[in-house]
């Protein structure tokens, strides 16, 4: 089977240099994009197996914005995402996923273990391998 391919959509590049090097350290393919203007280009032409994706980059929704229109086409609507965000420490209310305003598969809160972020996207990496068998 060829390497899970990964699109981390971020606009700190501190950060997707980090996330970047331990991705691809497990052996999995990665693709940046630091916009959801890039995110939106990108995403149909790559087709990643899983998209990490920050909430608050040019706007402090962006990340909501992208997520649910990569939901809403038919070549991306299907690919898991997770959220990974620091969004919860700035705003006085809990952000969970749901179908309509946050359709994605899982949210994780900013700062994240390397290790709590290599565990969900291992579990997605099993849950793509397990549909295309």
């Amino acid at each position: 089977m060829a390497a899970m391919k990964i699109m981390l959509v971020d606009d700190e590049p501190d950060f997707v240099e980090v996330t970047q090097t331990l991705l691809e350290s497990h052996s999995f393919d990665v693709v940046t994009a630091h916009s959801g203007a890039e995110a939106r280009q990108k995403a149909p032409e790559e087709k990643p197996d899983l998209i990490i994706l920050d909430v608050m980059m040019e706007t402090r929704t962006e990340g909501f914005d992208v997520a649910r229109w990569l939901r809403e086409r038919e070549d991306t609507g299907r690919i898991p995402i997770i959220m990974l965000t620091a969004v919860n420490q700035e705003v006085p209310w809990r952000f969970e996923p749901d179908e309509m305003w946050l359709p994605v598969d899982t949210f994780l809160d900013k700062p994240v273990s390397p290790e709590r972020l290599l565990g969900e996207v291992k579990k997605v990496a099993q849950h793509v391998e397990a549909e295309e068998q």
